[in-house]
C-alpha cells in the first residue's frame, strides 16, 4: 500500500492522540516496519545527487533536527528517502527537557508549538545508537549530527557544552550541527550576538581542525540560526560566518512570534511556532544570507515546506537543499518524494 494512502488512513487516528504521544508512536512503528522490511515498500525518489560542503547528497531532501533526538530511528527514517538525515539536539548529560504537555497542533495553519526542551539521553546514549544503525555502519548516507547546551549549564559556560559534544559526534558525522536557536533552552539565543557568537565560532574552528588532524577526516560544521531576527543581525551573523569559515549555516529553526496564528487554539502557548507560518519568516532569512554570503557559503533552507512547490521556492530563495520536519506531520512521508521531484533540475 503507498505510504500517501497509509497515512491518510492513520493521520485521523494520530490526530486523536495527544501530539507527544503520537510522535513516540509513529516512530515505534517506523522502527517495526523497518525491522520488518515494510520500508522497502516505499517509493523512493529517483536519484539526484547535489554536491554541498563536499558531501554529495543522494538528493536535496533532508530530514531537520527534532524528529529523532537520540538517533533511535534513524534506519527507519532513511528509508523514507530523504537525502539526508539530521539528528539530535543532543546535549552532553541526558535531560527530560520541559513538563508536558509541550507539543501542540494547530491544524487550521498548519502548524505546531514545541516546548521540548532539548529532551534527550544524553550524547553516550545517542552515540550508541548512531553506531548499532545500519545507516552508519555501511555509511549509506549523509548523516548530520545536531548538538546542544545543557538547560543546567550557564550561558556563560555554553561553548563547553559545544566543544564537549563536537569532540563525542565528530567521528560519526557526516556533518555537525551547532543548535544556538532553539527557543526553548533559556537564553540560548544570547549566542547569536556579536560577541558570544564570535567567540563561540573561534573555538569551534580551532576544536574542528584539532579534531580534523586527529581523526584524518575533515567533518563540515554548520550552524543553525532563528528567523526571529532582523536584516542587521543577518549581517552580523554571515560576517561572523565568513570570518571563521564555517562550512555552512542552516535557517532557520522555529519562531517565537504568533502574528500568523492569532485566534487559534493554542496560539498563546510557550515554544516554537513551525510549519507554514515561519515559511515566510524562513525564507526572508535565507534570502538575505544569500545576499550577504554570496556562494561562498552553503544554506541549508528549513521551515514551513509543505509542498514541492514550497522547496522549490525556498531553493530561489538561496538554499542549496532543504530540510523537513512539521510538514511530515500535516503530509506524511510522501512529502519526501513529492519535493525531491519537485527539486530536481532546480
Amino acid at each position: 500500500m503507498p505510504s500517501k494512502l497509509l497515512y491518510q488512513l492513520a493521520r485521523p487516528a494520530l490526530f486523536s492522540l495527544d501530539p507527544e504521544a503520537a510522535h513516540h508512536l509513529t516512530m515505534a512503528a517506523l522502527r517495526r516496519a523497518q525491522s520488518m522490511g515494510l520500508t522497502a515498500l516505499f517509493p523512493k525518489p529517483a536519484p539526484d545527487p547535489r554536491v554541498v560542503m563536499g558531501i554529495t547528497f543522494p538528493n536535496p531532501i533532508g530530514l531537520a533536527a527534532g524528529l529523532d533526538k537520540d538517533g533511535a530511528t534513524i534506519d527507519g527514517l532513511a528509508a523514507l528517502g530523504f537525502g539526508s538525515i539530521e539528528i539530535g539536539t543532543v546535549t552532553p548529560k541526558a535531560q527530560p527537557g520541559n513538563p508536558r504537555p509541550r507539543m501542540f497542533r494547530l491544524p487550521a495553519a498548519n502548524a505546531v508549538i514545541n516546548r521540548m526542551g532539548f529532551n534527550n539521553g544524553g550524547v553516550e546514549a545517542f552515540i550508541r545508537n548512531v553506531q548499532s544503525s545500519k545507516f552508519y555502519q555501511e555509511r549509506t548516507g549523509v548523516l548530520g549530527l545536531n548538538i546542544g547546551k545543557n538547560a543546567s549549564t550557564p550561558i556563560e559556560n555554553a561553548a563547553d557544552d559545544y566543544l564537549f559534544c563536537l569532540e563525542k559526534v565528530y567521528p560519526y558525522a557526516t556533518y555537525v550541527t551547532v543548535n544556538i536557536s532553539s527557543p526553548n533552552t533559556k537564553n540560548l539565543r544570547q549566542l547569536q550576538g556579536a560577541s558570544e557568537l564570535d567567540a563561540l565560532l573561534s573555538q569551534l574552528k580551532q576544536a574542528q581542525q584539532k579534531l580534523a588532524d586527529q581523526h584524518k577526516r575533515y567533518v563540515p560544521v554548520v550552524l543553525k540560526i532563528a528567523p526571529d531576527i532582523d536584516a542587521e543581525q543577518v549581517k552580523t551573523i554571515a560576517d561572523a560566518l565568513l570570518r571563521h569559515k564555517m562550512d555552512g549555516v542552516i535557517a532557520t529553526n522555529t519562531t517565537i512570534t504568533r502574528d500568523a496564528v492569532k485566534g487559534l487554539a493554542h496560539e498563546n502557548e510557550a515554544g516554537g511556532l513551525s510549519g507554514a507560518p515561519v515559511f515566510e519568516l524562513s525564507n526572508t532569512v535565507v534570502r538575505q544570507l544569500r545576499s550577504e554570503l554570496g556562494n561562498t557559503i552553503p544554506i541549508i533552507g528549513v521551515g514551513g515546506i509543505l509542498s514541492g512547490a514550497d522547496a522549490q521556492t525556498k531553493m530561489t530563495a538561496g538554499a542549496a537543499l532543504v530540510q523537513l520536519y512539521s510538514g511530515l506531520i500535516y503530509r506524511g512521508p510522501a512529502l519526501v518524494r513529492e519535493c525531491a521531484n519537485a527539486l530536481r533540475k532546480v
